[in-house]
């Protein structure tokens, strides 16, 4: 069972790994059915109903010799995001149903517990009705405070207490602040009925978008937080195949507080090593450093690592961002204020808008000018546009009064539904048009901003921009040039962390056919 995240990692898989070329939200949703189709033909499982219209919360209910093994319930967690359905990603069930094929498996991608339809919670319930494990893996997203909105993991268990009719493992692999599976437990035993008995575990996931599978069957870790035998050991049995060859990977069992408080502590030390580097990054401006030369030379030290030492214009998605803001939240109310992981989100919301100020500085007024943005979503192989620097620059763009031609490869549908709000204000005097190749983004452009690292950004040939844009003028938010290779053309560019190349002096102003 796994959470909507996974199904978010993996649909990028599919994308940018099985296929040759971007398929549409339909195509991907009709491969995922079919490749769940002909594993479940294959395995001799009985199909007793597949639903594969997304616009009616697709289900699948899956048995085996006539019991219940799994079942997909799946809605939009998004629903303004517009693109996906949870069933494109079913391939997943190939892997997961071989993780533990005698529980009973309840996929729980619930958009809200009071919008849910009626018979998603049908559904949902007769798949907890028999389960060994129910796995939660709902979203637990930011309040405008910082801390951590628990609705979904509770909408989740009311559900569960009203449904289950024998013993059960519950596991919160959501990502809950510390004591938060106490509280689950808590509440489970005091509202399921008499005589049956609810043992709850923390399983945190350490997943990156874009490689969810990988990180799965090769994970670095399994963490299994419990407060009783019983249920270690139910978790320790589903995991055992992981733990062997070929995949090898180890496994902590502590308790349950312990689990919790890994999962936040290992997503705050990344965030802080980005916001590090990023501030060594802004001193090396200053001082005539090279971020990439410094980032090697402290790489080679094991106690530190090359990984998450790529300076840049912060770090966004779904995970660090709340993850920061939630442990820092509770630090607070417990009177123990984590001032690292403060200091770590300051710097990088300052840093987001790194671009902008460069470009606001060098123009001194954006009104009516022509910017082209490449790249909208938070990182490449991902269509997730959740705390991406690129909203934020835009918003700036608009409100100064720019002219923006943005591209992205997959994404630029939902970032429309995102930003309308903004467009929709009367007070904004800019104005925003997409495109869906590099070339038309940048023709007659004063300036670029490079926003994501996506391959076909990196590959563009630097003769591009100066022979299609009026003033070829190239802030790279990601580092995506060799600066070497920069050199040779009469471009202007602006980096994180390394040197500005101003071959400016060189061009003759274009005039905008």
């Amino acid at each position: 069972v796994l959470g909507r995240a996974w199904y978010n990692k993996f649909i990028i898989l599919l994308r940018s790994m099985t296929m040759p070329q971007l398929m549409t939200k339909e195509e991907i949703h009709e491969f995922g059915l079919q490749i769940l189709s002909r594993y479940l033909e294959a395995n001799a499982y009985e199909i007793e109903m597949m639903h594969p219209n997304m616009q009616m919360f697709p289900h699948i209910i899956a048995k085996k010799n006539g019991q219940l093994v799994f079942i997909i319930a799946a809605t939009d967690v998004y629903p303004n995001k517009g693109s996906f359905a949870d069933s494109e990603k079913a391939a997943l069930l190939e892997n997961a149903a071989k993780f533990d094929a005698q529980a009973a498996c309840a996929y729980l991608g619930i958009a809200n517990a009071a919008g849910a339809k009626a018979k998603d919670k049908e559904l949902c319930g007769k798949a907890y009705k028999d389960a060994d494990v129910i796995i939660i893996g709902v979203g637990t997203p930011e309040r405008r405070d910082g801390s951590a909105n628990l609705d979904y993991v509770y909408g989740v268990c009311e559900q569960i207490a009203k449904s289950v009719e024998k013993d059960v493992v519950v596991v919160v692999k959501s990502t809950v602040p510390i004591g938060t599976n106490d509280e689950v437990e808590r509440y489970l035993k005091n509202n399921v009925r008499d005589g049956i008995n609810i043992n709850v575990a923390s399983n945190p996931e350490f997943l990156a978008q874009g490689t969810a599978v990988r990180d799965t069957l090769y994970a670095s870790r399994i963490v299994i937080g419990t407060e009783c035998k019983e249920a270690e050991e139910v978790l320790l049995r589903m995991y055992e195949p992981l733990t062997k060859e070929p995949y090898n990977v180890p496994l902590l069992s502590t308790n349950r507080r312990s689990a919790e408080m890994i999962k936040y502590a290992s997503n705050d030390f990344l965030a802080l090593k980005i916001s590090y580097i990023n501030e060594i990054a802004n001193l090396c401006e200053k001082l005539g450093a090279n971020i990439e030369d410094v980032s090697k030379g402290m790489g080679f030290d094991s106690r530190i690592g090359n990984k998450f030492l790529n300076a840049g214009i912060g770090y966004g998605g779904s995970c660090f961002p709340k993850d920061t803001k939630a442990l820092h939240y509770l630090s607070s109310q417990v009177g123990a204020e984590l001032r690292t992981v403060k200091a770590c989100i300051d710097v990088n919301e300052s840093q987001k808008i790194k671009l902008y100020e460069k470009l606001l500085g060098d123009f001194g007024n954006l009104k009516g000018k022509n910017i082209a943005v490449l790249g909208l979503t938070f990182k490449p192989g991902t269509d997730d546009l959740r705390e991406a620097p690129s909203i934020y620059n835009i918003e700036l763009l608009l409100d100064a009064g720019a002219v923006i031609k943005a591209y992205d490869p997959i994404s630029i549908e939902s970032f429309k539904k995102r930003i309308s709000y903004k467009l929709e204000d009367d007070g904004v005097v800019g104005s925003i048009s997409y495109f869906t190749d590099i070339d038309s983004t940048i023709m007659n452009t004063d300036a670029v901003l490079i926003m994501t690292e996506w391959p076909m950004i990196k590959e563009c040939d630097i003769a591009r921009y100066e022979e299609l844009m009026a003033s070829p003028r190239i802030y790279d938010g990601r580092n995506c040039y060799k600066l070497s290779d920069v050199e040779k053309y009469n471009v202007y560019y602006d980096s994180v962390g390394r040197k500005t190349i101003d071959n400016c002096s060189k061009i003759k102003k274009k005039t905008r056919s």
